[in-house]
């Protein structure tokens, strides 16, 4: 997830924990909102592991860290294993390290799907089974969507189950201040054409629609791709939005231009966004929903993902000053469904073990997801977990796009080389709105994905 975390620390800083049964967060059938009998069921299976030792290395630092830690304590209390966890800073090169090293941790998790196909293909994952991808089609909002996610070749050039997906994030999000459009006689958009309607009129009542900032220092540019991904979800099939991450459909393809077109719409007309077009590029995506709270607001609408209330203003009340509403679909285009663009993170196996195998079956049980969603920064496609158990009301709603969803389109510019979807792809989206044609910047960009070695 290179767009959202932006990580830039050159150094490698190792953290390392432990989970201990005693560290329970809520105490086991104390709360009926729970799936209690799940995790009782889970500990009757597996005693025999009591004594073992699991290691696992992940992305989570700091306070997303300790909600993970909270997780785990339910796992070694459940087994009586040993749960040893670890992070650095430069993560991603780290589990390379390691497993090239020959001293990986038992259990590895990644937000980044083109990473593990590459440490799939070396050898340096275990499969999972047939049986865990089944379930996850069948329990999963999107089930086939994520099983795809986890799917790669392995040393042997044939395609298995690697990587269970364990917390997610939803970018198909429109946020907005519910004040203003009452004041305003706005209602929320149901469809792509309706809010076209919306920014129509809103222009018409002599307000500008969209906040749009593109700004973030070396990464400017990355909201922009984020809204192409999207409207490729909404204009074009699945199977077209995976085979365009992965070169297969080039960016110069039609239907990668009309999505880049249909960005244009809302980013290169002057009427349409705060600021006017200069402003698109120039403003910082942190500052760009500041907009929505200003007298008179300067914007009603903001596209951007679930983390954008970190920089609301200070004391905004997500769900009463400000709100969202799920990027709507073309009603013209029914077949698609409802899909939906986000990221996450996947679960793998490096180094085979009992407890290794049992913490991938711990995380087909619903309190192994309840018992973050209770806390905060969780979200869950998994269909099987009570929604009730959600912090707040914006996460249960968050949580039901990912499970009502039809399809779920992994970030793309994270599914692409780093030069493209880190690089030409950023780069390009700047140019657009800068005022070169879509098929000038898919032109570019493709031509910088070829000249790859």
């Amino acid at each position: 997830m290179r767009k959202t975390l932006l990580a830039t620390a050159a150094s490698i800083v190792l953290l390392s924990g432990s989970a201990f049964a005693a560290d329970l967060k809520f105490a086991p059938g104390a709360d009926a909102k729970f799936n209690w009998k799940s995790y009782e069921d889970f500990k009757a299976a597996h005693a025999d592991l009591k004594g073992q030792t699991l290691t696992i290395f992940g992305p989570w630092r700091g306070e997303d860290e300790a909600l993970f830690q909270s997780v785990l304590a339910y796992f070694a209390d459940a087994t009586g294993v040993n749960v040893r966890y670890s992070s650095s800073e430069n993560y991603e090169q780290q589990i390379v390290i390691d497993t090239q090293a020959g001293s990986p941790p038992n259990i590895a998790i990644l937000p980044q799907p083109g990473l593990l196909a590459d440490l799939a293909a070396k050898g340096f994952l275990v499969p999972l089974g047939d049986d865990t991808a089944k379930w996850v089609e069948e329990n999963y909002g999107a089930g086939k969507s994520w099983v795809d996610l986890g799917s790669y070749k392995g040393k042997d050039g044939n395609k298995a189950y690697f990587a269970f997906p364990f917390k997610a994030d939803v970018k198909s999000l429109v946020w907005y201040v519910p004040e203003n459009f009452e004041e305003a006689g706005y209602k929320v958009p149901e469809s792509m054409e309706d809010l076209l309607k919306l920014t129509e009129q809103i222009v018409a009542d002599g307000g500008t629609p969209w906040c749009i900032g593109l700004g973030s220092g070396g990464a400017t540019g990355w909201p922009a791709t984020d809204w192409v991904e999207d409207l490729m979800l909404r204009t074009q099939p699945l199977d077209v939005y995976q085979k365009w991450t992965t070169n297969e459909v080039k960016f110069t393809d039609p239907a990668v231009v009309a999505a880049i077109n249909e960005f244009g719409k809302f980013a290169k007309n002057e009427k349409y966004v705060s600021g006017g077009v200069a402003a698109v590029a120039s403003t910082d995506f942190r500052d760009s929903p500041k907009g929505l709270f200003d007298i008179p607001p300067k914007c009603y609408l903001h596209h951007q993902a679930s983390f954008v209330p970190s920089f609301f203003p200070a004391g905004t009340k997500v769900g009463t000053d400000a709100d969202f509403f799920y990027m709507p679909t073309y009603a013209s285009k029914p077949e698609l469904g409802k899909p939906v663009l986000g990221a996450g993170t996947l679960v793998t196996i490096t180094k085979e073990a009992p407890a290794a195998k049992a913490f991938v079956q711990f995380l087909q049980t619903p309190i192994a997801h309840e018992v973050w969603m209770a806390q905060s920064s969780f979200l869950t496609p998994y269909k099987g977990v009570n929604v009730e158990t959600y912090a707040n009301e914006q996460m249960k709603r968050q949580g039901e796009i990912l499970t009502t969803a039809t399809t779920f389109g992994f970030d793309g510019s994270d599914l692409m080389p780093g030069k493209i979807g880190a690089g030409a792809f950023w780069t390009g989206m700047i140019d657009f709105v800068g005022g070169k044609s879509a098929d000038q910047v898919a032109s570019d960009i493709q031509k910088a994905w070829d000249g790859l070695k």
